[in-house]
């Protein structure tokens, strides 16, 4: 299965919080996924860690190094990855997510997410 994480997805992982129950870390473990990060979640972490939120205390970009590293693949947002925002109903206000939901959408990927306001759009999710 080829899963696109949500950002507190990501967040959880990389410091293995008790939020991930042992069904969730079993599908982070199968070598047979492919886990995928978006550069939106990049730069969400960036600008709400510059915004001083306390649950983004994290260096963005030794983060992304750390993904990488760990056989992580990079999403970039590209043109395409737009065109489908302007036709998701408005179920969330959050930049990012929508943008998240609209890459799995263009790219065949499932979104790995606990937001169910995320979980209730009209693409491929796996909820946690």
């Amino acid at each position: 299965m080829k899963l696109l994480l949500d950002t507190h997805v990501l967040l959880w992982a990389a410091a293995d919080s008790d939020r991930l129950s042992g069904a969730t870390r079993t599908v982070l473990l199968d070598a047979a996924n492919e886990l995928w990060f978006s550069v939106a979640s990049i730069w969400e972490i960036s600008i709400k860690t510059a915004l001083g939120r306390v649950d983004f205390q994290v260096d963005a970009m030794a983060f992304r190094s750390g993904l990488v590293a760990n056989g992580y693949r990079e999403l970039a947002i590209g043109g395409p990855h737009c065109g489908p925002m302007t036709s998701l109903p408005n179920l969330h206000s959050d930049p990012f997510d929508r943008m998240l939901v609209s890459q799995a959408l263009v790219e065949g990927l499932t979104l790995m997410t606990a937001d169910a306001k995320v979980a209730a759009y009209p693409c491929s999710i796996l909820r946690i």
